[in-house]
């Protein structure tokens, strides 16, 4: 079983308020890491520290949002403090519509992903529906841009994979499993609104995703539920409850 962690842009909304106070709750419920997306108030050094002292690790970075090679300083800077090797990237739909359109992509991962790797960091981009599109030809708009970026790892959002229904997730996880050293878990039942569920009260079948996951690649798990229909804490606890007891995952306690 793979640690759990929980990607903290899921609870955005109540780190305005009091993000210390939501590293605790996450800490309490028994996550065994945090993926940040934003420091609030705090410093990375200050979050680090709190992290640490609550008994977590830092699974993996989406602070700096790499999007160019003017993030990378920033991002080498900032994982040095949050002690991780691994930073993320994503883009948006305009950039994996077409062929020629994730090929001046390439152009910009690239030259990003060597300086990281000089630094000892691994550059990881995470996906929405889109990048699981079918482009003119019949791939998948990622399986292209593989083409291009051979050396790029990938955070798969086991959910978004689907790409609402249409793709099947553990043959996308499959698809892509030699490269996925991050899974982001999230529920829901496909609904074009996107509105999220606690893990396992979705149409998600993660005992039989998983079985596609590489051991020897992925890492962590990170739940990551976008927007909820139910109270996000308690979606998040109740993931979390699920995917460890099912020995899906393992976290703290």
């Amino acid at each position: 079983m793979k640690p759990l962690s929980v990607q903290l842009y899921s609870l955005r909304a109540e780190a305005q308020k009091d993000f210390t106070a939501v590293l605790k709750k996450i800490a309490g419920i028994g996550y065994a890491g945090v993926e940040p997306a934003g420091f609030w108030d705090l410093s990375p050094a200050e979050f680090k520290k709190i992290v640490t002292d609550l008994g977590m690790k830092v699974s993996g970075s989406h602070s700096p949002w790499c999007r160019s090679t003017d993030d990378v300083n920033q991002a080498i800077e900032t994982a040095g403090i949050l002690d991780v090797d691994k930073v993320a990237c994503g883009y948006g739909r305009d950039e994996f519509k077409d062929l020629d359109s994730i090929k001046k992509l390439a152009d910009i991962v690239n030259p990003m992903q060597r300086k990281l790797a000089e630094n000892g960091i691994t550059l990881f981009q995470h996906n929405h529906e889109f990048e699981f599109e079918r482009l003119s030809d019949g791939r998948l708009a990622y399986e292209a841009y593989l083409d291009y970026c051979p050396d790029i790892k990938f955070e798969i959002d086991t959910y978004w994979s689907t790409n609402f229904g249409k793709e099947d997730p553990y043959e996308m996880l499959k698809k892509f499993s030699s490269r996925a050293i991050l899974l982001h878990i999230k529920d829901g039942d496909f609904n074009l609104e996107r509105t999220m569920l606690a893990a396992g009260d979705g149409l998600m079948n993660f005992p039989h995703v998983l079985e596609a996951m590489d051991p020897e690649v992925t890492q962590w798990l990170v739940v990551e539920i976008d927007n909820c229909k139910t109270d996000m804490f308690e979606a998040i606890e109740k993931s979390y409850n699920y995917l460890t007891k099912n020995g899906l995952s393992k976290g703290n306690r």
